[in-house]
């Protein structure tokens, strides 16, 4: 168990919820579909669900089909579960190799009412009275290839995506370019008209004349 101190308080990871590492992710999920709190110990949010969230994962002890579990987030061997991850806490729920974000609520009754819907058997080669017709045709279909002609294919795929983010970032330092260029020509644009217009003499007498005392009349004396 790790402790952390903050300022006059311990906060412990919760005792009761499974926490997967990267060591132990695909061992711990194989087979179930997965409910996943991503947090860290210091986040406000993330202790008021702790509770709720031990509780919902005590519900799940040992079940063969669902898991509940959580990744701490600032443990620097746990980057890779966490890359996708823009803020705490961040849930997500399904397959464990394709996930999904959970945009519910936070209370336990939230929890449980989506986990009981949602969570359940994967379709998957030992699974397979859980797939529909055209998963297990293709759990088929890939059962009677190789390894190496998996991982072929595989690794085939995993370049075109990487030409499509590579692209993807091409265009916008494009764009970040064109950014940088518009704002250069906004700002010399701006400097240029208050300079040559006079405008924060203009503000500078406008204030003055603000802060001139009201006229006197002779009723006054």
């Amino acid at each position: 168990m790790k402790l952390y101190l903050t300022a006059f308080l311990f906060t412990f990871t919760s005792a009761a919820v499974p926490s997967l590492t990267p060591e132990t992710y695909d061992e711990m999920t194989a087979g179930k579909s997965v409910f996943i709190k991503f947090f860290a110990p210091w986040c406000g949010h993330c202790k008021s669900m702790a509770g709720d969230w031990e509780k919902l994962s005590d519900e799940y002890s040992g079940n063969d089909s669902a898991l509940i579990a959580e990744v701490d987030c600032t443990i620097d061997s746990n980057a890779e579960l966490c890359n996708s991850v823009k803020g705490y806490p961040t849930v997500k729920y399904g397959d464990p190799n394709d996930l999904s974000d959970y945009d519910g609520g936070r209370t336990y009754d939230a929890l449980s009412v989506f986990a009981k819907e949602n969570l359940g058997p994967v379709c998957g080669p030992t699974s397979l009275d859980d797939c529909d017709e055209a998963q297990k045709e293709l759990i088929v279909k890939f059962d009677k290839m190789t390894a190496e002609d998996l991982e072929s294919a595989m690794a085939e795929i995993d370049n075109k995506i990487s030409l499509v983010e590579d692209e993807f970032e091409d265009e916008i330092d494009k764009l970040q370019a064109k950014y940088d260029e518009l704002e250069t020509q906004v700002e010399a644009t701006k400097a240029s008209l208050m300079s040559e217009s006079g405008y924060n003499f203009m503000k500078k007498v406008l204030d003055a004349k603000d802060n001139e005392p009201e006229p006197t009349t002779g009723d006054e004396l």
